[in-house]
C-alpha cells in the first residue's frame, strides 16, 4: 500500500484481517495522511482528537495496525517517498522509494499487488497578490493548525470554493481566530439538484451542519458567489478585494468591497494525486469538477493488471469514502468477497463525492481577474502575459507547449500549483492526465547507483 492516509490505512489492516502481508509505506513518519495530522512531537499536545473530525476512527484503525505490526503481518515504512513503480515481466511489483538526500537512503519493495493510495493535492487560481506572506491554501491554514498549533494570522479570510471551506473556517474560529467572512465562489443549489443523494449520506449533512453551527456562533458570515479577486500589501497581505461573481465565475463590475485582513485561506478543491499510474499508462477519468482521477472498475482495479486505486486517486470524496474504499480494495486484492454493507456504503458515498465535486466546479471566467502581470507559476515567476505571448504569438495550444516556452511548470513543485492555471490559460482546458518519470525530487546519486537489493 502506497499511502498510509485514511484509504491506505484503512485498507492495510482490512488486507492484513484476511491474511495477507502488507507493506504500508508513507512519505511521512507516522499514519494518517494530510486528513488525520498529527501535532508535532515537541508540542506535547494532549487532546487531538479536538482538531479532528473523526479521531475516534482513526485511533481505531491505528490500533488495529499497531496489533498487526506485532504479528509481523505488517510492515509500517515510515519516511519512504515513493518515486516511481516498474513491474518487470511477470515478476511482480517494484516499489522505488527515496529515504532522504544521502546516496544509500533509498528503498525498493517487492510485491505481488500493488494499492495506490496516495491522496490528492489543493487546485489553486492564482489572482493578483497570491504570493504575498500570509497567503495560505486552505489546507495549509488546517495543516499549520494540526501540526504546529499555530494560526497563519489572527484575522484571516477564508475563499475559494468547495466543502473543504466551512472545515477550515470552522477549525480556525474554534482555535481563536477571527474570521470575519467564508468567501464562496458557488452557490449551494447544485446539491439540491439530487436530494436522493443526500439523504443517502445523513451523517454528511450534520456535519455540514456541525461547520455551519460553530461559524454561526462566532457571527462568520458565509458568502456566496463571490471570490478574492486581490490580496494587498507589501510585506504581507494587509486586506483582500472581493468581488461577486456571475454563472461563470466572472467578476461583476462594480461589487468590489475590501475587507482588511493578516491572512488569507483559500483554495478550490482537490486533485487527485495519480502520476505514479498514470505514467504507466493507467485510464484516467475526467471528474465533474474537471479534475483527473483513476478509471476504476467496481472492485477498485485499475486498467493496469495487480494495481488497484482507493480514496482521492478516485476522485475526491472525502475520508469516509476513503477509508470504505481502501477496505473494499484489500478485498479484491485477497480474493474475498466484499460485504454487500461495505458495497452499499462505496456506492452512498461516491455519489455524494460526484455530487460535490458538479457543485463545485470552476467556471471558466475565473481567468477575468488576472492582470498581465500576475505571476501563474511561482516557482519560476512566469506571468500571464508570457503565458498569453506564447498562446498567441508563438503558437502554443496545450499547456506542454505552454511550459516549454515559458517554463511554466518546471519549478520545486512541478506544476502542481500552477498545472490547472496554465491548462486553462492555454486554451486546453483543466482536464489532463498528469504524468512524470519521477513523481518527486530523487539525488542523482540514488538514481546513478540503482536499487539496492530488496
Amino acid at each position: 500500500m502506497i499511502g498510509a492516509g485514511p484509504a491506505g490505512l484503512a485498507a492495510a489492516v482490512a488486507a492484513a484481517d484476511l491474511g495477507l502481508r502488507c507493506a504500508l509505506l508513507d512519505a511521512g513518519p507516522r499514519t494518517g495522511g494530510q486528513y488525520y495530522r498529527h501535532p508535532a512531537p515537541g508540542l506535547g499536545a494532549t487532546r487531538p482528537d479536538r482538531l479532528h473530525h473523526g479521531w475516534s476512527v482513526y485511533t481505531g484503525l491505528a490500533d488495529r495496525l499497531a496489533a498487526h505490526r506485532r504479528t509481523g503481518r505488517v510492515d509500517l515504512l515510515g519516511g519512504h517517498q515513493v518515486w516511481a513503480l516498474e513491474r518487470p515481466a511477470d515478476t511482480g511489483w517494484a516499489v522505488h522509494a527515496t529515504l532522504g538526500p544521502a546516496a544509500d537512503e533509498r528503498a525498493t519493495v517487492r510485491a505481488a499487488a500493488v494499492l495506490l493510495a496516495t491522496g490528492a493535492y489543493e487546485r489553486q487560481l492564482p489572482f493578483p497578490g497570491w504570493t504575498l506572506p500570509g497567503v495560505v491554501t486552505a489546507g495549509g491554514a488546517q495543516a499549520m493548525l494540526k501540526a504546529g498549533l499555530v494560526l497563519p494570522g489572527r484575522r484571516i479570510v477564508v475563499a475559494g470554493s468547495g466543502p473543504l471551506l466551512l472545515a477550515a473556517a470552522s477549525s480556525l474560529v474554534t482555535a481563536g481566530a477571527e474570521v470575519p467572512e467564508v468567501v464562496e465562489a458557488t452557490g449551494y443549489l447544485g446539491y439540491a439538484r439530487r436530494p436522493d443523494v443526500l439523504a443517502a449520506v445523513p451523517a454528511k449533512l450534520v456535519e455540514g451542519a456541525g461547520h455551519g453551527a460553530a461559524l454561526l456562533r462566532h457571527g462568520v458570515r458565509l458568502r456566496r458567489r463571490s471570490a478574492v479577486v486581490e490580496a494587498h500589501g507589501t510585506d504581507r497581505v494587509t486586506a483582500v478585494t472581493v468581488a461577486r461573481l456571475d454563472a461563470d465565475w466572472r467578476p461583476v463590475p462594480g461589487t468590489e468591497r475590501r475587507i482588511a485582513c493578516d491572512a488569507l485561506a483559500v483554495g478550490h478543491g482537490l486533485l487527485p494525486q495519480i502520476e505514479l499510474a498514470t505514467e504507466l499508462g493507467a485510464a484516467t477519468r475526467t471528474t465533474p469538477d474537471g479534475a483527473v482521477a483513476l478509471a476504476v472498475d467496481a472492485r477498485l482495479r485499475t486498467t493496469l493488471p495487480g494495481l488497484w486505486a482507493a480514496g482521492e486517486t478516485c476522485g475526491v470524496g472525502g475520508a469516509d469514502l476513503a477509508i470504505a474504499e481502501g477496505e473494499l480494495a484489500a478485498h479484491a486484492v485477497a480474493g474475498a468477497p466484499a460485504p454487500t454493507a461495505l458495497l452499499r456504503r462505496r456506492a452512498r458515498l461516491r455519489a455524494f463525492a460526484e455530487l460535490m465535486a458538479a457543485a463545485h466546479r470552476p467556471g471558466p471566467g475565473w481567468t477575468g481577474w488576472l492582470r498581465p502581470d500576475t505571476d501563474v507559476c511561482r516557482c519560476e515567476e512566469v506571468p500571464v502575459a508570457r503565458i498569453t505571448e506564447a498562446v498567441e504569438e508563438l503558437g502554443a495550444g496545450d499547456a506542454r507547449t505552454v511550459k516549454l516556452l515559458t517554463r511554466a511548470g518546471m519549478g520545486w513543485c512541478q506544476g502542481r500549483m500552477c498545472g490547472p492555471a496554465v491548462a486553462c490559460l492555454s486554451g486546453a482546458g483543466e482536464s489532463r492526465a498528469d504524468s512524470r518519470p519521477l513523481s518527486c525530487p530523487v539525488p542523482l546519486s540514488q538514481l546513478a547507483a540503482g536499487p539496492p537489493a530488496s
